[in-house]
């Protein structure tokens, strides 16, 4: 079975209520309904309900279990998030008047319904930028308690029987946080950690990149890895992980025992930390491009509730591997 395969089956013996922002885009409809076809859901598609109607219509969907359409311009729910909107952003100066405005975007819609517990958790991004979904996630939903910063990883799932016996990874930060310094390092480490073991059931070992491996160059940027591996250990000291650490190394195993004889993860690590984003962002893009492997993200983690991200280039099977992703953090 793929490893895509199942996230969906793990996701469909939890059902989560999620909420999809962009419910208009016709593979966003088609990925709701190849989500709700492998047993997932109660969905919601926010968006002009007409269109959404004439696209379920074409699809032969009309009256499908547990999907349901919500219309920020004729909802019930508008006047209450509007309210909502208001309590949460009044310290900021917001009159009741732009909250009502606001309450009618449809990102904003499908955070508060998150915010307020009428869903488990919203998925966006086949339409709008990253930024703009982070910036809903941010305000309406906020920070989980405890979470230093929000940051992202992509899951990615490498092709059946590769040469390594590994199915899938996870790759962090690759789409959010630009140039992390030791600290917020250290805490990408850690989260992408804790959503390894989340999603993929896989015991975390975690590899801290760089161009270094231990000690094979010095230069600040490897100073910079070499001090978030050791504030990772300090706050997580059950945590398998090892830094500074090149790819091969990381990756490799016959590598990692001869550029890192004593480490307890290289050759064998599943959690890539990478140094900033431009590493990051290149490194996923070879890995799918060219490696033929699925990245699906970037999925956000320290949130107090899911909300993820699509890319604006996504397939409907991408958007039904993103419900499936935010279905298991919504079971958490």
């Amino acid at each position: 079975m793929s490893v895509l395969r199942d996230l969906q089956n793990r996701a469909a013996a939890r059902p989560a209520h999620i909420v999809l922002s962009e419910g208009h885009d016709p593979r966003v409809i088609a990925g709701a309904l190849a989500s709700l076809d492998a047993g997932m859901g109660p969905i919601t598609l926010i968006g002009p309900r007409a269109a959404i109607a004439r696209l379920l219509a074409d699809a032969g969907a009309t009256g499908r279990a547990n999907l349901h359409i919500q219309d920020p311009e004729t909802s019930d729910l508008t006047a209450i998030y509007a309210a909502l909107y208001h309590d949460l952003r009044k310290h900021k100066g917001v009159s009741k008047d732009i909250a009502a405005q606001q309450a009618h975007d449809p990102l904003v819609f499908a955070a508060l319904m998150v915010r307020n517990g009428d869903a488990d958790g919203t998925v966006g991004g086949a339409v709008n930028t990253t930024s703009d979904i982070v910036r809903a996630a941010l305000t309406m939903i906020g920070k989980a308690e405890g979470a230093a910063l929000v940051s992202s990883f992509f899951l990615m799932a490498l092709p059946i029987n590769h040469p390594s016996g590994r199915s899938a990874m996870v790759f962090g930060d690759c789409g959010l946080v630009i140039d992390p310094d030791a600290a917020e390092l250290a805490t990408i480490a850690a989260q992408s950690a804790v959503s390894c073991l989340q999603l993929l059931g896989d015991t975390p070992k975690i590899a801290l990149l760089s161009f270094s491996t231990k000690g094979s160059a010095r230069h600040g940027h490897v100073t910079k890895v070499t001090d978030a591996l050791a504030l990772l250990h300090a706050s997580h000291p059950d945590l398998s992980a090892d830094g500074e650490l090149q790819f091969d190394a990381a990756f490799v195993p016959s590598v990692g025992a001869s550029k890192a004889p004593n480490s307890p993860t290289a050759g064998h690590a599943n959690v890539l930390i990478f140094p900033n984003l431009d590493a990051g962002n290149i490194g996923y893009k070879i890995a799918q491009r060219i490696g033929g492997c699925d990245a699906i993200g970037p999925v956000l983690q320290g949130l107090a509730k899911p909300a993820n991200d699509l890319s604006r280039g996504c397939t409907a099977a991408d958007v039904t591997n993103m419900i499936a992703v935010t279905t298991l953090q919504a079971a958490k």
